[in-house]
């Protein structure tokens, strides 16, 4: 009889799947703000997805889409099994869940999870980059994360974080 033949049960798969350090920014500017964050935070938490930590949360001028409300930003370092499209497809689930409609590209949402960094790993589809391919002018990113990671390296500049924050300026970023 071979290894797997036989009545022993096989033990989860997913002790076996290798976990990969994730980092997703999420953000609100539309009714509750802080609930909303808090909302996506559970949602997100599962067997296949492990918080690890959270940033402070930062009060945000909005960047491309002046005239809205400011938004509530985090971000969140993760551990997890799933691979982007998966972890992608997660995101878009929940987003819809909490309320999200999509309508003006930039415009007002009740939530936002993006996909920032999955590893060191480089990801150019149709629907999904990571890097996320703005995040290096994004202070809403950048300084949550830097509190998180300053030294983790951009997977493909191979900057450190802290020093792509040194790099942006323009935006109104307040820790709360």
């Amino acid at each position: 009889m071979g290894p797997f033949q036989g009545t022993q049960a096989l033990p989860p798969l997913a002790k076996y799947a290798l976990l990969k350090t994730v980092y997703l920014s999420i953000g609100s500017n539309l009714g509750d703000r802080a609930a909303n964050l808090a909302a996506a935070v559970e949602a997100l938490q599962s067997p296949d997805l492990t918080i690890l930590r959270a940033s402070s949360v930062y009060e945000t001028e909005p960047r491309d889409l002046p005239g809205q409300p400011w938004f509530l930003n985090q971000v969140l370092e993760a551990q997890t099994g799933l691979f982007p499209r998966q972890l992608l497809a997660r995101t878009q689930k929940i987003e819809r869940e909490l309320g999200r409609k999509r309508g003006i590209v930039k415009g007002p949402r009740v939530i936002d999870i993006d996909v920032v960094l999955f590893g060191d790993s480089i990801v150019h589809t149709p629907d999904l980059e990571i890097p996320h391919p703005r995040m290096v002018q994004r202070r809403f990113v950048l300084e949550p994360l830097a509190e998180l990671a300053p030294d983790l390296r951009h997977p493909q500049s191979r900057r450190a974080i802290r020093d792509l924050l040194a790099d942006v300026t323009a935006q109104i970023v307040r820790r709360l």
